[in-house]
């Protein structure tokens, strides 16, 4: 193990500056057996790192190399697995457990012992030693070479001094020197101890000749002693004299220092006297302008705003700690606060008699609008008071309590204004909407309704003539479609309404945005744009909801009667006739559009919207009312039922609505309204068809849906294109159905004999032999061919023609386009019968009495006959 250990430090350890002090001879655990070295290892340069190396004997040659390396300080445990038995296995715990078993139970004694002492040593870190013997980690275990190795070898680490390059050359010279130097030691000590004497000798005579020159340095010693006391004196009698010079210089700084602090408490005296002059200090004419202003005259309102803002500048001063205990600053806003309750007294009193004033001269002129459908125009009044506006935020400013007062004043007064002038107003609306003349009134009695839909086709026509001069403009009213017998109302009646309607929100709206205005203004109610702090935005957000609800709450108790009273007026409206709802839908949901994109918080848009929501009840209860009238509809069990009177309603509805509806912002309401109806017609037109008696039900489907159809397809009604589609296909099915039930088999014997071929042919007969069945031979069909020669045929047609012109009416004109279905299906029923004849008779010659263009002839001949 020595010669192993010596070969390490040589090949390994030391051209790496590092000693080898404890070496182990291990296999890993439970695997095949190569053996390895650990060594423990010190550097010799400092600060000294310790560490654990695995050596490894290369399999290729007689020399060994460094396989892993770790250091002491990133050891965590030892487990020594047995203190009590002897066992060579151990376990190091680095970043992971290496499990190791050593050649011998000494040498991991002896390497376990090793590492103690290096981590005391150089680490003193906390290291566990598991299962190892408490003798081990305090002495050496007696172990021979591995104990030199662990132990001595580190004492001389310590002792050992390696010598310096000019201690080797002296040597060197010395040995060169002496022959014998190498081949006899004990000579050359001799001769080296002898040359010491020498010169330790000669080195006690030289000092022993120098005591005369000693002597002679103590006495000059002596001498500078001596020069150094008489200095030394001298400094203290100049330390002295600089004392006193130095006391009069803090007097002389000391008196400096006060003048100085007096000249600066007087600079700060004279700041503060001159900020209280320049900020406390109100002028004379400002002082006679706030007790003694004159609030009437443009010159006299100007004088006190800029005197009110003087005196609020001066009160709002942020005073400087200690100002408010001065007598002359208490007795200054004394002065201040009576100047500004006195202003504040005057103003008030002022604006309270403005108030009352014009209130009372407003009312004596109410009188002179009656007449006309006018409201009074508050311009005049709005900028006289505008010139108070900065008055008022100066009292919002100082006097709250004033300024809220002065708000309910004026709100007061003016809803008492605004309730006499917005109730005469629409009175007058009412009276112009019913006629002045009492048959008028006596007429509508503001309670009329539209009639139920029954009457005949001829007042339908009327209607329309009507009707048609309204639809020029969008103005025009909706033609009463419940109402079928005379109107009572003519198209005059119903422009009237359209533009005593329309007169009625463009008298309210400009009245109500210039209040709102004028409230916002003179009460400084109004928004401003400004850049607001990220601190302050949420108080700035909070005021701003604030001044909305403010004016919101004026604007409600100033005009409260608006609402009211457009509901009424509405109810009349509805009264005299219920598709006035329509015409006031459009035009109620264009104001409202219009006041929502001025400002959709306003006191205006909100009425308009609350109002709007009454005309779209009402107008939904005027659809709701016509379908509840098409269910109730009854028809004649006598006369034949032609076009439903709701479905010409509803072409009349529609074309009016349409033209109305043209550019209206509320589309929508009416395509629901429009799908509604078209399900009711379409649902009433089959129940009608069901119950008719004198017409029959395919001739009721076929004429009405064919009307709903052109009328649709003309009006280009977009939501009701399925609608359109639902109508053409059953215009379309029950016109077949119609053609082949009237139609029938004109030809019926001849119809039964194929029947019967068919049925032959479909059991398995093939179609050549047909004709040797004795009840289907040549003679047979022969015989049934006579009997339908072409004058009967001719004859059974006209019959047909006149049963069919009893069953259509006149107003769709559909009896030459049924006339023409049942002649195609006529021909195709006879082209069936040749190509029976000629797939089952062949070669026979067998042909009917007339042919195809006979038919034509008869079937033109007939019509052109009727």
């Amino acid at each position: 193990m020595t010669a192993i250990k010596h070969a390490l430090q040589r090949d390994i350890f030391t051209p790496n500056d590092e000693r080898l002090l404890g070496i182990v001879n291990v296999c890993k655990a439970g695997k095949k057996k190569k053996n390895c070295f650990l060594c423990a290892t010190v550097t010799t340069e400092r600060p000294v790192q310790v560490k654990v190396v695995k050596v490894k004997k290369s399999d290729k040659g007689d020399f060994y190399k460094r396989q892993q390396t770790w250091e002491l300080r990133d050891l965590t445990e030892v487990d020594a697995k047995d203190a009590s038995k002897e066992n060579p296995e151990f376990d190091l715990h680095f970043e992971k457990v290496y499990k190791w078993v050593a050649s011998s139970t000494a040498e991991k004694n002896s390497f376990i012992s090793c590492i103690w002492k290096l981590n005391q040593r150089y680490l003193r870190k906390k290291l566990e030693f598991v299962n190892v013997s408490p003798q081990l980690l305090e002495e050496s275990v007696p172990s021979g070479e591995s104990q030199s190795v662990a132990g001595g070898d580190e004492d001389a680490l310590d002792e050992y001094q390696e010598l310096s390059t000019r201690e080797e050359q002296d040597i060197e010279g010395m040995m060169e020197i002496c022959e014998y130097a190498i081949s006899n030691a004990e000579a050359f000590a001799e001769q080296l101890s002898r040359e010491l004497q020498v010169l330790d000798g000669a080195n006690i005579q030289s000092i022993m000749a120098s005591e005369k020159q000693v002597n002679i340095l103590m006495q000059l010693l002596d001498e500078a002693l001596t020069e150094v006391d008489t200095i030394e004196g001298k400094l203290s009698s100049y330390e002295e004299m600089l004392q006193s010079v130095k006391d009069q210089m803090d007097q002389i700084s000391q008196s400096n220092r006060l003048i100085q602090i007096s000249n600066t408490n007087n600079g700060k005296l004279l700041d503060e006297i001159q900020f209280l002059v320049n900020y406390l200090d109100l002028s004379k004419g400002h002082i006679r302008a706030l007790q003694e202003g004159d609030l009437t005259s443009p010159k006299g309102i100007e004088a006190c705003i800029n005197a009110s803002e003087a005196l609020l500048q001066c009160m709002n001063v942020a005073l400087r700690p200690g100002h408010d205990k001065l007598s002359a600053v208490k007795q200054q806003q004394h002065l201040f606060a009576e100047l500004r309750d006195t202003f504040a007294r005057r103003l008030t009193n002022h604006l309270n008699n403005v108030f009352v004033h014009q209130g009372h001269d407003q009312s004596s002129t109410l009188s002179q609008n009656t007449a006309e459908l006018t409201l009074p125009k508050h311009s005049p009044l709005h900028r006289d008071l505008l010139r108070y506006a900065k008055l008022m935020e100066w009292l919002k400013n100082t006097h709250k309590e004033k300024y809220d007062g002065l708000s309910r004043t004026y709100v007061d007064y003016m809803s008492r204004l605004y309730e006499r002038e917005i109730k005469d107003f629409f009175e007058v609306a009412k009276i112009k909407m019913a006629g002045t003349s009492k048959e008028a009134k006596g007429k509508f009695g503001l309670h009329g309704s539209s009639g139920k839909l029954t009457g005949s086709t001829s007042s339908l026509n009327k209607l329309t003539v009507q009707g048609s001069n309204s639809r020029r403009s969008q103005s025009s009213s909706l033609l009463d479609m419940g109402n079928m017998s005379a109107s009572d109302l003519d198209v005059a009646d119903r422009t009237k309404f359209d533009k005593i309607f329309e007169q009625v929100l463009s008298e309210l709206e400009p009245l109500c945005l210039a209040e709102q205005d004028f409230i916002s203004k003179f009460f400084k109610l109004q928004q401003h744009q400004v850049v607001i702090p990220p601190l302050a935005q949420h108080s700035q957000a909070t005021n701003r909801i604030g001044r909305k609800d403010m004016v919101r709450l004026m604007m409600n108790k100033i005009f409260q009667s608006i609402e009211t009273e457009l509901n009424s007026l509405i109810a009349l409206g509805d009264k005299i006739d219920s598709f006035n709802s329509l015409y006031m839908l459009v035009k109620m949901s264009h104001h409202v559009w219009t006041a929502e994109n001025v400002d959709p918080a306003s006191y205006l848009s909100t009425t308009l919207g609350n109002v709007l929501v009454t005309v779209k009840r009402n107008f939904d209860k005027c659809i709701s009312g016509q379908i509840r009238q098409m269910e109730e509809v009854k028809i004649s069990k006598k006369s034949k039922v032609g076009i439903l009177p709701f479905v010409t309603g509803f072409e009349e509805f529609a074309e009016l609505a349409e033209t109305i509806f043209r550019n209206a912002e509320r589309r929508g309401d009416l395509d629901k309204a429009y799908v509604k109806l078209i399900r009711a017609v379409f649902m009433n037109v089959e129940k009608v068809a069901n119950e008719s008696q004198k017409t029959p039900r395919d001739v009721v489907m076929m004429e009405n849906f064919h009307h709903i159809f052109s009328t649709l397809s003309r009006l280009k009604i977009s939501c009701l294109d399925t609608e359109r589609r639902e109508a053409k296909q059953k215009y379309t099915d029950h016109l077949q159905s119609y053609v082949i039930n009237s139609l029938g088999q004109p030809l019926e014997k001849l119809n039964h004999f194929f029947e019967g071929v068919e049925a032959r042919v479909a059991q398995g007969v093939r179609e050549e032999e047909v004709s040797y069945q004795l009840a289907f031979n040549k003679q047979e069909l022969r015989k049934v061919i006579k009997e339908y020669p072409g004058k009967e045929v001719k004859k059974g047609l006209d019959n047909l023609y006149r049963k069919v012109d009893k069953h259509l009416c006149e107003e769709e004109s559909l009896l030459q386009v049924v006339w023409h279905s049942m002649q195609d299906e006529f021909i195709r029923q006879y082209k069936h019968f040749e190509d029976l004849i000629g797939r089952c008779y062949p070669g026979s010659g067998i042909t009917m009495e007339f042919t195809i263009q006979d038919m034509l002839e008869y079937f033109s001949s007939i019509a052109q006959s009727h």
